[in-house]
């Protein structure tokens, strides 16, 4: 594997567990991670940014960190998931882009 996957794959799993933290210790809710984890994604998007000549292969794997973190916020009353698990979730849950249907 690439090593800058491993250091992205690294750099998912602390802000999951950051993002877990927080919402412990009351800092955040759940429901406020995920609306900014949404909004960056919904930004990344964008018909604005679909113009930008995107594809819509790059376009998943720019929001992969988004959705992943996403799936790890909505798992918080649960173990803590693997990178693995939250990468088949997000497999699975993809939604398709205006030019891939």
């Amino acid at each position: 594997m690439n090593t800058a996957n491993l250091q992205l794959e690294g750099l998912c799993m602390a802000v999951a567990a950051l993002t877990r933290l927080l919402v412990q210790k009351g800092v955040v809710t759940a429901d406020e991670v995920d609306l900014a984890l949404h909004r960056a994604e919904a930004n990344l998007t964008s018909e604005d940014r679909q113009a930008e000549d995107m594809s819509p292969a790059n376009r998943n794997a720019v929001v992969f960190p988004l959705r992943l973190l996403r799936l790890a916020n909505r798992r918080l009353n649960q173990p803590e998931p693997s990178f693995a698990e939250l990468a088949v979730l997000v497999g699975e849950t993809k939604r398709p882009y205006n030019d891939q249907m």
